[in-house]
This record gives structure tokens, sequence and C-alpha cells, in this order.
């Protein structure tokens, strides 16, 4: 029997295939964030993605593997994607490279390479810049408006050398930061300012992260379980300390639409090695990583708390898996 024979055989897709799809999802978000905050974001796309990949050569010689099949499977590359996209595009060449060594090198190749990594790695080399340059991780470029003049100025494009006093000048916070800063200095919330008043760029991109992980799931890519896990889980976390006190806690609208929310629930909790496999522990992972993210929101030293969420969690997938394996059919 051949296996047209049987329907319930199905070709499985390659590791690139389904990282070139990934990659696929997440130009959309790309193309708004280059018209927000310029041309940067590209170059640090083709410098960085060019450094990774030279770091997951000289890893594969070093281990005596085959540099070009490990190459094209597409996992340094969007590694680098992922932890690019998510550090403001202002950030100097050298601090996103260190990024990537902890990423390529130490989060992954240390660990046995891809398969074996117990670590999300983007988000390792994210938290390492982000304890390590906390100035530097928390200012993106001003952007008040989407401007196609982004896509022409092509001046922008190697513009990372600049030094850390000129950017003092043109980088603003995160609205998660700003409203943490305000919450510091003792400074009620006007929730009305925070939500939709002024549809900013990390609202519109967060939109289209949530149309490229729509697109995953519609390809089957990935399952609902670990965006609606999160999803949820962070709608009402936020949603209970809100109605606890509104002018401490942001509304969940808030939660949602800025920070790395969707980008988080489709792109980075949805790694299969460092997530769980099994459909009852994926929402445990996601419904976990929420609470954790809306407490380091809230109460935490850090605007945003996704990478430290995702780092934590991986910690106890082998836990999750363990008891939410299904049993074995024919023994109890």
């Amino acid at each position: 029997m051949t296996p047209l024979d049987s329907p319930a055989i199905k070709k499985n897709m390659s590791i690139s295939l389904i990282m070139f799809t990934v990659t696929l999802a997440l130009i959309p978000a790309l193309i708004a964030q280059i018209g927000f905050f310029g041309l940067q974001i590209l170059g640090n796309l083709i410098i960085g993605i060019s450094f990774a990949l030279i770091l997951e050569a000289v890893c594969l010689k070093l281990r005596h593997y085959p540099i070009k099949p490990f190459l094209k499977d597409g996992s340094a590359f969007l590694t680098a994607w992922l932890l690019i996209i998510s550090i403001p595009s202002s950030t100097p060449i050298w601090v996103m490279l260190v990024g990537l060594f902890f990423s390529i090198v130490i989060s992954k190749h240390a660990y046995g390479g891809i398969g074996s990594n117990p670590f999300n790695p983007a988000m390792i080399g994210y938290a390492v810049l982000l304890i390590s340059f906390p100035k530097i991780m928390t200012n993106w470029p001003s952007a008040e408006y989407f401007d196609f003049n982004n896509f022409l100025n092509f001046s922008q494009l190697f513009s990372m050398f600049v030094s850390i006093d000129i950017l003092d000048g043109i980088v603003s916070a995160t609205p998660l930061d700003k409203i943490k800063t305000a919450l510091f200095l003792g400074e009620p919330i006007n929730n009305s300012f925070s939500i939709f008043d002024q549809f900013n760029a990390y609202q519109i991109m967060s939109i289209f992260y949530l149309i490229g992980g729509l697109y995953l799931m519609i390809k089957k890519i990935i399952t609902w379980h670990l965006p609606v896990s999160l999803i949820f889980s962070i709608f009402v976390f936020s949603f209970i300390l809100n109605q606890i006190n509104p002018d401490v806690f942001m509304p969940s609208l808030f939660h949602l639409m800025n920070g790395a929310t969707f980008l988080a629930a489709f792109f980075i909790i949805t790694d299969p090695v460092s997530g769980p496999t099994t459909l009852n522990g994926k929402i445990i992972f996601g419904v976990m990583v929420g609470l954790i993210t809306v407490i380091i929101r809230n109460f935490g030293g850090y605007p945003d708390g996704i990478a430290f969420a995702v780092i934590f969690m991986n910690i106890f997938v082998p836990l999750i898996e363990k008891f939410t394996q299904p049993k074995v059919f024919g023994y109890e």
C-alpha cells in the first residue's frame, strides 16, 4: 500500500519551509516598522542576519557538523530577525551583535544546537541586552506618524554607528515605559490618553503581528493553544488589576495593543523547541507567561516582561510535559 492509499498519512513540512512561512508572516509588521522608524531597521537586519549566519557556520564547523544544511534550515535567520525587530532600530551595532552572540552561540549551540536548546534563543539575547543596556533598550526613535519618505531615505540604512549622546535627542520611551515612569513619579494614569486617542506605531505594528499570526494559524504552522492562552491570560489578569484600581493599573486593551503581546503570542512562545508540545501543556504555558508578564509590567522594574516570562517558563517545560502527557492507548 502506498501513502496515496491512506488519507491519514500527510507530508510533513520541512524546517526551512516553516521558517520561510514565519518570516513571510513577519514582513507586513516590518514594513510598518520601517514606515514609522526608518530604514535603520533594514540595515540592522542585513548586518545582524549576516553576523548570525557567520556565527552559526563557525559553531557548526567547531562541532564538526555540515554547514550548508543547517544554514539552509533558516533557524539562525529567524532567530536574528526576531531579536532585531524586538530592539530599538537606533541600537548601536555592537550592542546588537552582543545580543546575537548570546542568541546563537550561548543559548543555541552551547546546548547542542537546534532541537536541543531549552530556552528561546531570541529571548535570551533580548534579556541579556535589556539587563546590560537598559537605557538603550527602552528608548525607541520618535515616530509620530507613518512616513513613506522613510522608504526612500537610504542615508538612514546604515546609521547605527551614531553615538548614544546624539541619539538621546531623537528617541522616546515606549507607551509602557511612559506609564511606568508616570506611576513612579506618583502621577495617576489617565486611561483615556493611554488607549486609542493616540493611535501609535506600536499599536499598528501589533495589529500586523496579529494578522501575521492568524496567517500562520491558517497555514497550520501553529495551533491556537499558545497564542489564545497568552492573549486571554494577559487580558484577564490586567482586567482584574484595572478593576481594583484604574488609576494605577492600565486596562486590558492597553496591555494587548502595546508592547510585545501579539509578537510573543504568535512568533515567540510558539517556538517548537523551547516550548511544550502537548495541547494542555501549551495552554498552561501560555497562561503562565501571560500572568508573569502582567506582574512584571505592573510591579516589576522593566516596562515589558515578555522575555523574562518566556525564559522563566522555559525552565518548567519538562515538568509541564510530564504532567500533561496523554496516556498511551491501551494503558491505564
